[in-house]
């Protein structure tokens, strides 16, 4: 596994960088210790925590946002939206619609305005969420 930056290796970071990127649950740091704690024996909340902002700082995971009241984290970092059920709390990413690339998004997101213009800073990314009722709850209210 190769990261970014000059660090010792350590099995307990692989394990949690591993565990978020080979879901697509976009998991809170919780759900990855509950996952790694039977395995891991040592293994911290803190620990965890610590290594999930390491990873944000490095481009290695993305955050989500915060779900009820857990921040979630997704392992795949190339720009793509997100949808969340404000029933349940599941988070998904949402496919790109038909006819559109993912350089079209790209590059409608870095859109630069001349200071005149208001806006004294250029746009490197954007997050788009979009919020409604996932299938499964759908299907459960009828």
């Amino acid at each position: 596994m190769t990261y970014r930056g000059e660090r010792k290796h350590s099995k307990k970071r692989e394990a949690i960088l591993e565990v978020i990127r080979s879901t697509e649950c976009h998991p809170s740091a919780q759900w990855v210790y509950d996952k790694l704690k039977p395995v891991i024996r040592d293994l911290s909340l803190a620990t965890v925590y610590r290594n999930i902002n390491l990873f944000i700082k490095e481009g290695l995971v993305v955050s989500c946002g915060v779900v009820g009241g857990e921040e979630r984290f997704d392992g795949t970092t190339s720009p793509h939206p997100h949808t969340i059920c404000v029933h349940c709390g599941k988070v998904a990413d949402t496919p790109i619609p038909q006819g559109k690339t993912m350089e079209m998004i790209e590059d409608s997101w870095k859109i630069e305005r001349p200071p005149e213009a208001g806006q004294n800073f250029s746009i490197d990314f954007r997050k788009t969420v979009f919020y409604g009722i996932c299938q499964d709850c759908l299907n459960s209210a009828r």
